[in-house]
């Protein structure tokens, strides 16, 4: 069976997650920890590990209040550890460690930040991607490149189809509504849209194949015509719609 996932709203729009199985509770990210310790006394669970994904503070800020209220260790980037909190187990991309008995697996994925990693677990299908492969978009590219980001992605977009993409943000409204303005005639987009808007679908997490379908930002090859960059590669596209998106 899978573990246990919640999902957590933190500050304005962040999303944290929790993993719960037979040998304890993992967190994924910490943005704030009021709502994080809330939901754990609520459920009576403990906390063990948490993971981070990246140093920034909206993923970060809370890790030293929840670490001091649980015990829980650390687990981060090795290579961004100056930038991260302190770490009880460093870890690299391409690393696999056991997380309440399931394998995890660290996939790189540079391009929000230069150290960002995500979180896969097959067993269960989860994949932790915070601010690389977004709900219906991607992170803005402070410190990588078009290209470096559109090399993230395409890792990710190997993963089965059915595996949850767990994002770090609710920004369902502006990444949907850029969406649009260049899938216009994404019938799939227009029905996850709408089954947002009318709060009968999750925007976070979704399976990978919703986000195959309806993200614009995995659609190059598809958007390459409408955008009249015909004979342009993945790359150029990606590029191109993440400009737009940037200007949108």
């Amino acid at each position: 069976m899978a573990l246990e996932l919640v999902t957590i709203r933190c500050l304005k729009d962040n999303y944290a997650y929790l993993l719960h199985g037979k040998a304890g509770t993992a967190l994924i990210d910490a943005p704030e920890a009021m709502p994080i310790l809330t939901d754990l006394e609520a459920r009576g669970w403990g906390l063990d590990t948490i993971l981070l994904t990246h140093h920034h503070a909206d993923h970060t800020g809370a890790v030293a209040e929840i670490v001091a209220a649980t015990g829980a260790k650390v687990i981060g980037n090795a290579a961004d550890a100056a930038r991260l909190p302190r770490l009880d187990q460093p870890v690299r991309p391409g690393d696999r460690f056991d997380l309440l008995g399931e394998p995890v697996e660290v996939i790189n994925v540079p391009g929000h930040t230069i150290g960002h990693v995500a979180f896969y677990l097959p067993r269960s299908r989860y994949a932790f991607t915070a601010d690389s492969l977004m709900a219906i978009g991607c992170g803005r590219l402070f410190e990588g490149d078009p290209a470096t980001m559109w090399t993230s992605l395409s890792r990710l977009m190997k993963l089965p189809p059915e595996t949850l993409i767990c994002s770090g943000h609710d920004y369902c409204a502006s990444n949907g509504a850029f969406a649009l303005s260049v899938d216009a005639a994404n019938v799939a987009l227009k029905e996850r849209l709408e089954g947002i808007a009318n709060a009968d679908l999750p925007c976070a997490p979704a399976p990978l194949e919703v986000e195959l379908a309806t993200n614009p930002f995995l659609r190059a090859a598809a958007l390459r015509e409408t955008l009249g960059m015909t004979g342009a590669s993945d790359a150029e596209v990606f590029a191109r719609l993440r400009q737009m998106k940037d200007e949108f």
